[in-house]
């Protein structure tokens, strides 16, 4: 179920883009300068993530069919916990990342694990049942500094109690809902989940709430870019692929068979446009924990087997490559901009003005098209003249006024200050080398929200 076209989602919406039949999202309201830099002096308020694969696991051994697909541990999550999971193949690539909630005993919801998940669940020989629970729930984000006030003014109860990781359930008006303290952008945020048919309602009083404090309602050109690279939250289908047609004999037996027979589920996989110097080179784009900075995330202390194991255990004690972010030099940027504007008989660079490197509307324009598909953009990153890794989630940063990306390099070279040079230019084209520096992950200012003490944030009785 997704809100039709007179839901208050729309409301004030200068473009709205089709994501597939009967599913459209708001693409910008005020522009991306103004939605983008409201994190920081309120708060915004999206529902981009309307569109999220969840997946229901439940049943006896939900915990064990966790552990035996996720590199991380579930058996020591609490009711109300959150957890970042992460699944990968034989070879240790990731096939998705997302989040999962414990809601009882033996009963999972998950975010952004499926398809993958799914296959795993009908291939299991575990007491565990899954359920497809996708578009019946709604999922608003509040993202940023005054985000708990715009919430408890909403709901009309104290809501600071919800450290980070965590969720409960609770009521906006007389409808149920599940609140839940994570963020896109790195910084204080919530997400809203509940029943898919209460959203317009919850959104209004929500967006009502907002705008009182000064919050901006987010469209998808925003969301893509300016919140994941900055915070330093690499994110699947921006900063990398994930190898879903390429891992049936990596732990996925029949999983490219079963998604070629539901395009709807795998369409950001289907069919890639492979954009950027490092050409068509797939396995140099998909990542690993290590490459994007999970290593935390890998627990090979476990007892229980889990897929791409083996593989981990052979890169946890060098990994050969490291999350840096890297800052570009403005001048260099501006030679490949000015590249386009030197007369018919210069050699012109590929665009490099754009917000972010995520095509929503070409993809949108072109489905249906076998030789068009979901745009990833990937870039040498060089060293002394040697390729040393790729950058990737390349965008304009308002909030800094930098042009930034994330990039994944050999380790020795992702500290602090390392003077690196990005090849642009898909093979083919005019490339031309930027200069880049590599500076602070998270890039943004501002306390995190995993450690973000919410005890100065004004209670509703103080607003």
């Amino acid at each position: 179920m997704f809100p039709n076209l007179s839901s208050p989602l729309y409301e004030g919406a200068s473009l709205v883009i089709q994501m597939w039949p009967g599913a459209y999202l708001p693409f910008e309201y005020e522009g991306a300068l103004v939605e983008a830099a409201s994190s920081k002096t309120s708060a915004w308020i999206g529902a981009n993530l309307l569109m999220s694969p969840i997946y229901d696991i439940k049943g006896k051994d939900a915990v064990a069919f966790l552990n035996s697909v996720c590199v991380n541990e579930f058996s020591t999550l609490k009711e109300n916990g959150v957890r970042h999971a992460v699944i990968c193949n034989q070879k240790g690539q990731i096939m998705t990342d997302g989040v999962v909630i414990k809601l009882s005993e033996n009963h999972f919801r998950s975010y952004w694990l499926n398809p993958p998940l799914e296959h795993l669940v009908k291939s299991s020989k575990l007491d565990v049942q899954g359920e497809d629970f996708s578009f019946k729930e709604y999922f608003i984000q509040i993202d940023g500094e005054r985000s708990l006030e715009i919430l408890e003014r909403a709901c009309g109860h104290d809501l600071h109690d919800i450290g980070f990781a965590r969720h409960r359930l609770t009521k906006i008006g007389d409808k149920d809902m599940r609140v839940l303290r994570l963020s896109m952008s790195g910084r204080l945020g919530y997400e809203v989940h509940g029943p898919a048919e209460d959203f317009d309602e919850v959104y209004s009083k929500i967006a009502e709430a907002g705008k009182a404090l000064g919050a901006r309602k987010l469209g998808m050109h925003s969301y893509s870019g300016p919140n994941h690279t900055p915070g330093g939250l690499p994110n699947i289908h921006i900063h990398y692929p994930l190898p879903w047609f390429e891992s049936d004999d990596l732990g996925f037996p029949g999983l490219s068979a079963h998604l070629r027979q539901r395009p709807d589920i795998a369409m950001f996989n289907m069919v890639r446009e492979l954009q950027g110097s490092v050409g068509d080179d797939l396995n140099v784009r998909f990542v690993t924990p290590f490459d994007v900075g999970w290593d935390h995330l890998v627990n090979l202390k476990k007892k229980s087997d889990f897929i791409g194991r083996e593989a981990l255990a052979a890169l946890a004690d060098q990994p050969p490559r490291a999350l840096a972010t890297l800052v570009w030099n403005a001048d260099d940027v501006g030679a490949v901009f000015a590249s386009q504007l030197k007369g018919v008989e210069s050699e012109v660079c590929e665009p490099i003005e754009r917000l972010v490197d995520v095509f929503h509307q070409h993809f949108v324009l072109n489905a249906g098209r076998p030789d068009k598909g979901y745009i990833y953009r990937a870039d040498k990153v060089l060293h002394l003249g040697r390729q040393v890794g790729i950058s990737a989630g390349r965008v304009i940063d308002h909030a800094s006024h930098r042009m930034l990306s994330l990039a994944f390099v050999e380790p020795e070279l992702a500290a602090e200050g390392t003077e690196l040079k990005v090849l642009w230019g898909t093979p083919g084209t005019a490339q031309m080398e930027v200069r880049a520096v590599v500076s602070r992950t998270p890039f943004q200012d501002g306390v995190l929200n995993s450690v973000r003490d919410v005890s100065d944030v004004p209670r509703l009785q103080q607003s």
